[in-house]
């Protein structure tokens, strides 16, 4: 993984160097290893190319951006898990731009771009693009008459009146052609099986998982074939040269709901035996819903109340907190599921680590993340960035026991494991059985549709640059695009029904392989978003998520 930023500006404009420097520093924090700046004069232009380079590929440190002697550059900041042939001990990027070098049409860009498959964004020649789902972070400044320069970037520098970014579309690879921008179309993922179930389709299940229908037992064993392919690809030729004996190459963001239980179950498949697994589990200490837990409900007879929490109320609150405001919905089904973990795969070592975010440090943090997150801006945006900064960040403690005293901690690990993809690919929200009721099937089949749509704007181009600020990559088992093709290909009633209950019929496929591969108690979990598990949202009042916020 690395951060890229390009520049293009007309010769003689007085451009803020100011500006450029803390475009080039904030994309530096993704590639700690190493980074370097390319300038080339062409036609009254003066171009930057930029780069930082996180390295785990190959086995030489490796420096971009990449140059030929003909002047080709490419700035890359992805993987490449399949498509091109590439060894544990070469580098992805390297063996990219070989390719890229022998290629002489937009055409072939493109074509070429659309059999590889791994997250991406880049810059080659003119030619930039992410990959379809949008799993690397690229943000574009289009020339403007108070702004009147190009700017690529991976992650802004925060609000400022010197650009205006936007996040790159994913349905094309791009290409500046000096003045006008020209497309070419790129790939794009499978569409949503249309195939409707019959009227009079029996129920699949009863209340519980314990029996598969035979109709299901070849998607659910295909579906475990996928994603444990997958797993592999994202978990194996980690470099490990710059670790000691006994830490890890890897994370999982872990709240220990089934999305993140599985693909832990599966990575314990492909990594050494010897070598420790973290499980990264957050939790944030919240004013408000501490006077909710000591002052009870305001109103009993509504389901919630809107609790505005001053000032005084949030110093009185958190001056009578303990450990036990950690003890977050994420971290009780965190800690019962590492258990089952341990029965399961008894000779691995879990580091369960315990990040607890007292208040005053969330808020400490909220202008940096506010940055990062930029240029999504929305209540919901910064409860979410919040979580995974901090999780990410993987600083927290562990025990060797449940009942020992807890010891300072530090993941080593580079690469995060992240659950996202499952509940839009498998029918997990609530607004999936809210469409079935309103309008059968068929909606359910548009909203399933809609969900892969907005993946590249709603979720990974945020979380790609939060998490990337601590030089640390993650990476989404669920979204790789054979995943994606799979999943998307079968027909809606082998993924979900939401004529069964909650925690059964939502994600029925999924649930269904949890407990094929013994994960009893993960199977039956329901659905709980990250912002509300971990307690990082509503810290002082009931704003709705999607509320903008203030400047």
């Amino acid at each position: 993984m690395c951060g890229i930023f390009a520049q293009i500006v007309h010769i003689g404009f007085q451009h803020r160097e100011e500006l450029t420097q803390r475009l080039r520093e904030a994309n530096a924090t993704r590639g700690p290893d190493a980074r370097k700046s390319c300038c080339i004069s062409c036609s009254q232009l003066n171009l930057e190319f930029f780069s930082s380079e996180l390295r785990l590929r190959g086995n030489d440190p490796v420096v971009q951006p990449h140059k030929s002697d003909s002047g080709s550059l490419l700035c890359w900041n992805g993987e490449i898990f399949a498509g091109l042939d590439v060894r544990a001990d070469e580098n992805d990027g390297i063996k990219l731009f070989e390719q890229l070098h022998s290629l002489e049409t937009g055409d072939q860009v493109r074509d070429f771009f659309a059999s590889i498959e791994g997250p991406y964004a880049t810059a080659q020649k003119l030619f930039f693009s992410r990959d379809p789902l949008g799993r690397r972070s690229l943000l574009i400044h289009r020339p403007s008459a108070t702004n009147p320069y190009f700017l690529l970037a991976s992650v802004s520098a925060g609000p400022d009146p010197g650009y205006s970014f936007e996040e790159l579309d994913t349905g094309h690879i791009h290409c500046l052609d000096i003045a006008t921008l020209n497309e070419a179309n790129d790939a794009e993922p499978t569409k949503v099986n249309t195939n409707l179930p019959p009227s009079d389709l029996p129920l699949p299940l009863g209340d519980n998982l314990d029996i598969v229908p035979a109709w299901l037992e070849e998607p659910l064993e295909n579906l475990i074939t996928q994603l444990n392919h997958s797993v592999m690809l994202k978990v194996r030729d980690i470099p490990q040269d710059v670790l000691l004996k006994g830490q890890s190459r890897v994370a999982v963001l872990f709240s220990g709901g089934i999305d993140s239980t599985i693909l832990t179950l599966l990575a314990d498949r492909h990594i050494p035996r010897d070598e420790p697994i973290d499980l990264l589990n957050v939790a944030f200490e919240n004013p408000r819903k501490i006077k909710v837990q000591r002052k009870g409900n305001i109103n009993p007879n509504k389901k919630k109340s809107k609790v505005k929490v001053s000032e005084s109320d949030t110093d009185t609150a958190l001056s009578n907190s303990a450990v036990a405001e950690f003890m977050v919905p994420d971290r009780v089904t965190g800690l019962s599921e590492v258990e089952e973990l341990r029965k399961l795969c008894p000779g691995r070592v879990w580091n369960f680590v315990e990040i607890n975010v007292p208040y005053h440090e969330s808020q400490a943090a909220r202008q940096h993340v506010e940055g990062l997150m930029n240029p999504v801006r929305t209540v919901m945006d910064l409860s979410l960035a919040l979580a995974l900064y901090f999780a990410s960040r993987g600083i927290g403690q562990i025990r060797s026991k449940p009942e020992d005293d807890p010891t300072p901690y530090t993941s080593t690990a580079r690469v995060l494991i992240n659950g996202l993809g499952s509940d839009e690919l498998l029918g997990g929200y609530g607004r999936h059985r809210t469409a079935f009721n309103t309008g059968g099937w068929a909606a359910v089949v548009e909203e399933l549709q809609l969900e892969i749509d907005r993946i590249p704007t709603r979720n990974l181009g945020r979380d790609d640059r939060v998490i990337s600020s601590h030089g640390k990559e993650t990476r989404h088992p669920f979204l790789s695009l054979d995943v994606v093709s799979f999943l998307a290909r079968l027909p809606v009633e082998y993924k979900m029904d939401p004529r069964l209950p909650a925690g059964v019929g939502d994600k029925m496929l999924l649930r269904l392989t949890a407990r094929r591969l013994g994960l009893v108690e993960a199977s039956g979990r329901k659905k709980r978003a990250m912002q509300f598990g971990s307690h990082s949202a509503r810290m002082e009042g009931d704003e709705k998520g999607d509320k903008l916020l203030e400047s």
